[in-house]
């Protein structure tokens, strides 16, 4: 992530969120939004929850958005080979021909390419 960023121009705040996984603040921790209390979350209204997710996820960058055939997520992954990876991940490049209609499958976490075919 923090290859990617640094190509995108992107300065990041990445803070330990347990479990060795970081997260990836785009704004300071003096101009993020705070995390609502379980008291404050009860109380308050559908819109507000609704507001203060939206700002939050707009100050972060998830890995698992990025784009599989995003154009830097695959030059960080060809410069640095395997220390792509991590615990949770074993990024690859596959190259497909042209013409091939392909998507990403998923079976709890694992992500694979696959051809699109048609399913019944």
């Amino acid at each position: 992530m923090l290859r990617y960023a640094e190509i995108r121009g992107i300065t990041l705040y990445p803070e330990d969120s347990g479990f060795g996984r970081k997260t990836w603040f785009t704004t300071p921790p003096e101009q993020r939004v705070t995390p609502l209390t379980p008291e404050q979350w009860k109380a308050a209204t559908p819109e507000e929850r609704v507001e203060r997710n939206r700002a939050y996820s707009a100050s972060v960058i998830y890995d698992h958005d990025i784009d599989r055939d995003d154009p830097t997520l695959v030059q960080v992954v060809d410069e640095l080979g395997t220390a792509a990876s991590d615990t949770y991940a074993e990024l690859d490049i596959v190259e497909i021909p042209d013409g091939v209609a392909w998507q990403i499958e998923e079976y709890d976490g694992k992500e694979w390419v696959a051809e699109v075919h048609r399913t019944w």
